[in-house]
């Protein structure tokens, strides 16, 4: 039975470097359809409603995902900023290359910017106002989370969040389940459930805040098992 006491530090799937680009493609869009039906996509626009709070509104909101992915959130960010007449630039981060190209060959996703690249090498022409990431925290260890959350503290003009995954027993299983039965990627029947061992609970999270310096945030627990966390980095609308 897996131990779900601590977080597992096994490697992905996902995380090596010679997976094809086919195998990638299916995961993404699997992964869409996940954060589609189990509420992923709404979180994240709740983290940013959260964060937008603090921003101007009128000027063009410089949004960045780090672990864009095949960048649903962002193509979800983009169509709801439009119907609420929300001007914003979109920036998609990841290091993967084949992430990036399936994000850039996707029609839907007209608009938004795509980079292949380290996000702490990632070239910013400006600093965003809001910096996020989705699935992405669990991908790293401890120590790569705190540095990840100290380089969204320093470079967010507004603030930033994180959407991710809760360890849960039921979450495990659940998902282990589902994908046996409907997925048809080996990638995402390997790293559903063992993304959900390598997700956090809510004292993990406090420690790795706390560990980036960063006191002032709100952690609140979203259905299906993922947390969100949302720190504002400076409170004012004129930035």
């Amino acid at each position: 039975m897996p131990n779900f006491s601590k977080r597992s530090y096994q490697k992905e799937l996902l995380d090596q470097d010679d997976i094809p680009f086919e195998a990638i493609q299916q995961n993404m869009k699997e992964l869409d359809r996940i954060n589609t039906l189990l509420g992923g996509h709404d979180i994240t626009i709740a983290g940013l409603k959260y964060v937008l709070d603090y921003a101007d509104t009128k000027l063009p909101v410089r949004i960045c995902e780090i672990g864009c992915g095949g960048g649903d959130n962002l193509r979800v960010i983009r169509d709801w900023s439009r119907k609420h007449q929300i001007e914003v630039e979109l920036m998609g981060v990841d290091i993967n290359p084949h992430c990036i190209a399936y994000a850039q060959s996707r029609k839907e996703n007209a608009g938004i910017e795509f980079v292949s690249s380290d996000y702490l090498l990632a070239p910013l022409k400006q600093q965003p106002h809001i910096i996020f990431s989705s699935l992405f925290c669990h991908h790293l260890t401890d120590e790569q989370c705190i540095q990840m959350l100290q380089w969204c503290k320093s470079n967010a003009l507004v603030g930033h969040f994180i959407n991710d995954l809760q360890r849960h027993r039921l979450a495990y299983h659940s998902i282990k389940l589902l994908t046996s039965v409907f997925s048809n990627s080996y990638l995402v029947k390997n790293d559903a459930p063992l993304s959900v061992l390598r997700g956090f609970n809510k004292e993990e999270l406090e420690n790795l805040f706390s560990s980036a310096g960063i006191t002032h945030y709100e952690l609140q627990w979203k259905w299906a098992f993922r947390w969100l966390v949302c720190a504002i980095t400076k409170k004012t609308s004129h930035v």
